[in-house]
C-alpha cells in the first residue's frame, strides 16, 4: 500500500506532466485536497506532503458537518479552505461561522442568485465572501448547478450582489467513460468563463477536474484541480 507521501509525490509528478503538455506552468495550477471522510492526521500529512512537494495547495470540504468538526485542523495548518459540496439553506450558519475562522474562506457551490444572497446577509465580515459559481456542465439531472444557457446571467446577477465577490467558475465532469464528453464540458466551462470575464472582472478561476479527470481539466484551462482519491487513497464509502 502506497504511503500518503508516495501518493501526494505521484500527483504532484502527475500533475507537472499534465501542465507540460498543455504548454502551461505547473505553478498555474493549484490543488484542492478534497477532505471528504478523511481524519485530521492524514489531512496534516498530505497538507504537509503537498507543500513539501513544491505544490500551490488548499482543502475543500463536502459536507458542513465535516468543516465544522475539522476547523481547528484546518486553521493550525493555516491553509486556505473552500466549501465544495452544496449548501442547504438550514446549514448556511454553522458553514460560514466555521469559514469565518479560516484562511481565504470560499463557497465554490453558489448555485442561485437567492442562495448568494442569503450568504451574503449571513456573512459577518467587512470583507467580501469569496465565491465560485457552480455550473452543470454536463446537463446531468442528479448534479448540482446552473444550467450553461443560463449561466452568463446568472453570473453576472450574483456578481452584483453586495458581499460577496465571484473569483470563479465550478463544474464537476461528465460521469462517463468518453473522456471527450469531459473535456467538452470543461471546454465550455472556460468558454464561459472568458465571456463572463468582460462582466465580471473577477471571475478568472476555473476549478474543475478531480482524480479521474484532472488531466483533461489542465488541458482545459483549469487553475484548480480538487484530488481526493489521487491523494488520500480509496475513501470509506461507509462514512
Amino acid at each position: 500500500m502506497q504511503s500518503i507521501n508516495d501518493r501526494v509525490a505521484a500527483l504532484t509528478d502527475r500533475i507537472a506532466e499534465a501542465c507540460v503538455r498543455a504548454g502551461r506552468a505547473p505553478g498555474s495550477v493549484r490543488v484542492l485536497l478534497a477532505t471528504k471522510t478523511q481524519p485530521p492526521a492524514l489531512i496534516d500529512s498530505a497538507v504537509t506532503a503537498a507543500r513539501a512537494g513544491g505544490l500551490d495547495v488548499l482543502v475543500g470540504e463536502n459536507r458542513v458537518q465535516e468543516l465544522v468538526a475539522k476547523t481547528a485542523t484546518f486553521a493550525a495548518l493555516d491553509v486556505e479552505t473552500h466549501l465544495i459540496g452544496p449548501l442547504q439553506s438550514n446549514k448556511i450558519n454553522a458553514a460560514l461561522r466555521a469559514l469565518a475562522q479560516l484562511r481565504g474562506p470560499t463557497v465554490e457551490s453558489v448555485a442561485s442568485v437567492d442562495q448568494a444572497k442569503a450568504l451574503a446577509q449571513r456573512w459577518q465580515s467587512e470583507t467580501d465572501l469569496a465565491v465560485f459559481v457552480q455550473v452543470n456542465t454536463s446537463a446531468e439531472a442528479a448534479k448540482s448547478g446552473i444550467a450553461v444557457h443560463d449561466a452568463q446571467r446568472t453570473v453576472a446577477q450574483i456578481a452584483q450582489v453586495p458581499g460577496v465577490e465571484v473569483r470563479g467558475l465550478m463544474t464537476i465532469g461528465a460521469r462517463s467513460d468518453d473522456l471527450s464528453l469531459t473535456a467538452r464540458a470543461f471546454d465550455s466551462l472556460c468558454d464561459l468563463r472568458d465571456s463572463v470575464r468582460a462582466q465580471v472582472p473577477t471571475c478568472t478561476q476555473l476549478s474543475m477536474g478531480m482524480t479521474r479527470d484532472l488531466d483533461i481539466a489542465i488541458a482545459c484551462g483549469a487553475t484548480i484541480v480538487r484530488p481526493g482519491i489521487g491523494a488520500f487513497g480509496p475513501r470509506d464509502l461507509h462514512a
